[in-house]
């Protein structure tokens, strides 16, 4: 290596942003039991001592990685509603939310999944989690009461899984669009009674 190549290295002040970055593709490739401190450095392109160095463990490192994530996905959720005028831009809006039409892909929501899965044995996980439900349940509660609110976050969620998994046949982008018209009157009808 030269010595303009290692100088080159030395001054990297984006250094601890990238290896964030690059554990959340590693997480989405290869999930959290293929997610190595080599692996990251080598994707990364930084040395081993690098992450020990910016990083508390890989515990620490995957909390930050999924942090990261979820604070990017918490802005696209909020964006996907941006519009949202009446009640039918709400069951749009949600619908274009499940089918990956708001800047939402399966590699996002494969790694909210490893979080969730994650997060059942690790309270610094669980804690990524119950901000990431908050923040989308807030933007919900903008065009529907709280109740509602939650159990339609846990339909986006159920829904993209069972549309995101190979084995499973999801809802077609018209069922989705029904169901969620469904709960929408529903919660209507029920706030005038």
């Amino acid at each position: 290596m030269t010595a303009s190549a290692r100088s080159a290295r030395r001054h990297d002040p984006d250094r601890r942003s990238r290896i964030i970055d690059v554990t959340v593709d590693i997480i989405a490739e290869h999930g959290v039991a293929g997610t190595t401190h080599r692996r990251i450095a080598a994707a990364a392109d930084v040395p081993l001592g690098s992450l020990t160095y910016h990083f508390d463990g890989l515990n620490d490192l995957l909390t930050q990685a999924f942090r990261r994530h979820a604070e990017r996905m918490s802005v696209s959720y909020a964006a996907a509603f941006a519009e949202v005028r009446t009640p039918e831009d709400f069951v749009d809006a949600v619908t274009d939310l499940i089918h990956s039409d708001a800047d939402a892909d399966s590699r996002d929501w494969a790694v909210a999944y490893e979080l969730y899965l994650a997060a059942l044995r690790d309270p610094a996980l669980r804690q990524v989690t119950e901000s990431w439900m908050r923040a989308s349940r807030s933007v919900l509660e903008r065009f529907i009461d709280p109740t509602t609110a939650r159990g339609v976050d846990a339909l986006i969620e159920g829904l993209v899984m069972h549309k995101v998994l190979a084995t499973t046949s999801g809802a077609t982008r018209a069922e989705t669009h029904d169901i969620i018209a469904r709960l929408a009157d529903a919660a209507t009808a029920g706030s005038h009674s």
